[in-house]
């Protein structure tokens, strides 16, 4: 039983310190995943106490079927998931808020910036399940199987949609590239 396993175990029974070490663990990325997803930091913030919470009330359900990170995962996605259904109107922004550089290599600090702007532009053009399935597969490093889990389809319907996400990011991606080069 690999150390999430064992704390979510001890969650189940009540145990308030290892939902405390469960939540350390899982944090930062559940919190990534979210945000990506919601691209507003309180909003972000509120969803990840409901997952917390959720898990909490829900640890003596789980059956083992996956991993616990992929679970907490699915419910995360669940939760963004109902969000969005209750939204009237969604508001997107990427706004970034400035901040002065001072190191010595600010140029190339400034052009990373914008590659990863834009970027994070060509990634808010796909669709939510695109934009999810590529989040999970490269940013928290997951297997298609645990992606389909979490998003509740099939692996085939994972991999179609990490194919078809890479090739609109690309054609995205390379309409910048295309514009920097000289005519």
């Amino acid at each position: 039983m690999d150390a999430h396993a064992q704390l979510l175990t001890q969650v189940a029974h009540g145990d308030k310190q290892a939902l405390a070490a469960l939540y350390r663990a899982l944090e930062k990325p559940v919190y990534r995943f979210i945000h990506s997803r919601l691209n507003d930091p309180f909003e972000s913030s509120d969803v990840l106490h409901d997952v917390f919470m959720e898990v909490w009330r829900s640890a003596s359900r789980f059956e083992g079927r996956s991993k616990v990170q992929t679970w907490i995962f699915g419910i995360a996605y669940r939760k963004v998931i109902d969000l969005h259904r209750k939204r009237v109107q969604q508001d997107v922004t990427d706004d970034i808020p400035e901040q002065e550089d001072d190191s010595p290599d600010a140029a190339t600090c400034l052009a990373a910036g914008q590659e990863a702007e834009h970027v994070r532009h060509c990634l808010g053009t796909l669709k939510d399940d695109h934009r999810s399935a590529i989040s999970l597969a490269f940013y928290e490093d997951m297997t298609y199987a645990e992606i389909a889990e979490v998003q509740g389809v099939p692996e085939g319907t994972i991999k179609t949609r990490v194919f078809h996400a890479k090739k609109l990011l690309l054609r995205c991606l390379s309409g910048r590239i295309d514009r920097r080069v000289p005519a």
